[in-house]
C-alpha cells in the first residue's frame, strides 16, 4: 500500500540540504575528515516514497552525496522518516524517544541499525519532526502481501528460510542483552506508552480504547482479553531490558540470509524480552494462519523458536501465554486503527480494503481460548502451534 507523497519535492530537497549543511554532525564518516567536518556540502536527488511503507510515519528516499572541503565526493543515499502528520496510528507522540534510541544504538552498540545523521523536532523545517538515516540496501519480508505469500523468502530453500528466521532472533537477542542503564536509555520507560512492565503497557493501551475504536463485533473479545490479562499478571522476575516493541521480520532488512539492519522504534519501551518474543511470534501467526495462509516450509514452529530464544538469552522464557495474548490484543487494537485510517483517507478502493481488523479479532479469540485452556490444564501454552 503506497502512502501518498505529501510534500513539494523541490521544497523538501532544498530545505533538507540546508539543514544538513547547517548541522556539521550530519556529515557522518564518509567525507574526508570524519564526522563533524566543517565545509561539507550536500546534493540531494529526487525524493520518492517507498511503495510498502506503513502508516505510523512517512518515509522519503533521496539519492544524496556529500562533498568535503577537499572536494572529494561520497555517495550516501538517505532515508528521511517524518513524524506522523496526516495518519495518526498511535495516540501518543514518542518521536523524540524513537530518534534518541536510534542514535544511541547506532553510536554506542553493535546492534545493526542504519546510520543516523541527526534528527530535528522543529516542524518548521520540513513540516514535521524528522530523522535522517543512511539507506541500507536489502530485502524486507513484507506484510502486504504477507511474506508467506510473496517476496524474497518464497524463492528460498526451507533450510535458508530457517536461517533467516534465526538471524532475526539473534538480532533481537542482541537488543535484549543491552544494559539500558549503562547506555542512558532509561527514558524509554516513560509514563505514556513505554512504562516499565507489561501491566503498565497494558494500562496505556486500555486508556486509549476509544482512539483505537474496535468495531462492535470485536468489543467482547477485547474486553475478555483485558480481563484475563489483568487477572494473570506475569512475574517479571528478570532484570528490565530494552524492548524493541515492533519486533518482527517485517522490521528487518536482510542481505541474503544475514541481518543488515533492524528498524522502527516507535513502540520501544523497557521490560521483559518476552514482550518482543510474543509480538514476533504473534505477527508471524497473523500473517499466515490469521489471514488464511500456510506458513512457509522451513520456518521453525513456536516451540522451537521459544527453545532457541531461551538458548540465546541463557534463561527459560517465562509466562509466554500472557505475552502472546498481550501481543494479540495490541495487534487487534492497531489493526482496527489501521483499517479505519485506510477507509477514511481512501488509501485503497473500498472493495479492496483488507479486513485486517476482522482477521486480528478472530485470531485474538483463538489465542484467548488457547490461553484459558492452557492455564486450566496447568501448562504454559508457549510451545503450542
Amino acid at each position: 500500500m503506497a502512502v501518498p507523497f505529501q510534500d513539494d519535492p523541490d521544497r523538501l530537497r532544498s530545505r533538507l540540504a540546508a539543514w544538513l549543511c547547517a548541522h556539521p554532525g550530519a556529515a557522518g564518516d564518509g567525507v574526508a575528515g570524519g564526522s563533524g567536518t566543517a565545509g561539507v556540502g550536500w546534493e540531494l536527488g529526487e525524493p520518492t516514497a517507498p511503495p510498502g511503507q506503513g502508516l505510523s510515519g512517512e518515509l522519503v528516499f533521496l539519492p544524496a552525496s556529500q562533498t568535503g572541503a577537499d572536494g572529494r565526493r561520497v555517495e550516501c543515499p538517505l532515508v528521511v522518516r517524518l513524524a506522523p502528520r496526516r495518519f495518526q496510528l498511535y495516540p501518543w507522540d514518542r518521536f523524540a524517544e524513537q530518534c534518541r534510541v536510534a542514535e544511541i544504538l547506532a553510536r554506542d552498540t553493535d546492534v545493526p541499525v542504519p546510520p543516523v545523521y541527526g534528527h530535528e523536532l522543529d516542524p518548521a523545517v520540513l513540516g514535521a519532526p524528522f530523522v535522517v538515516l543512511g539507506r541500507v540496501d536489502g530485502d524486507v519480508p513484507a506484510d502486504i502481501p504477507p511474506y508467506h505469500m510473496q517476496g524474497f523468502m518464497i524463492e528460498m530453500a526451507p533450510a535458508a528460510r530457517a536461517r533467516v528466521w534465526d538471524a532475526g532472533l539473534v538480532a533481537m537477542a542482541g537488543i535484549h542483552r543491552l544494559d539500558p542503564r549503562r547506555l542512558g536509555l532509561g527514558f524509554a520507560g516513560q509514563p505514556e506508552y513505554g512504562p516499565v512492565g507489561a501491566a503498565q503497557q497494558l494500562a496505556a493501551y486500555e486508556r486509549h480504547l476509544e482512539f483505537f475504536a474496535v468495531d462492535d463485533a470485536a468489543r467482547g473479545v477485547v474486553g475478555n482479553a483485558l480481563t484475563w490479562l489483568h487477572d494473570h499478571p506475569p512475574a517479571e522476575r528478570h532484570p528490565v531490558g530494552l524492548v524493541w516493541g515492533d519486533a518482527r521480520l517485517g522490521n528487518v532488512i536482510f542481505q541474503g540470509e544475514q541481518v543488515a539492519a533492524v528498524l522502527d522504534w516507535e513502540m520501544v519501551s523497557l521490560g521483559q524480552p518476552e514482550t518482543d518474543l510474543g509480538w514476533f511470534l504473534h505477527l508471524d501467526r497473523h500473517l499466515s494462519e490469521g489471514v488464511g495462509l500456510a506458513r512457509l516450509p522451513g520456518l521453525p514452529d513456536r516451540a522451537a523458536t521459544v527453545a532457541r530464544y531461551a538458548e540465546l538469552l541463557g534463561r527459560p522464557m517465562a509466562d509466554l501465554d500472557y505475552y502472546l495474548l498481550l501481543a494479540s490484543l495490541r495487534h487487534t487494537l492497531l489493526a482496527a486503527r489501521v483499517t479505519r485510517l485506510i477507509r477514511e483517507h481512501g488509501l485503497l478502493p473500498p472493495d479492496r480494503v483488507p479486513p485486517i481488523d476482522r482477521f486480528a479479532a478472530e485470531l485474538l479469540a483463538r489465542v484467548l481460548d488457547e490461553t484459558r485452556r492452557g492455564v486450566a490444564a496447568g501448562a504454559d501454552c508457549s510451545g503450542a502451534h
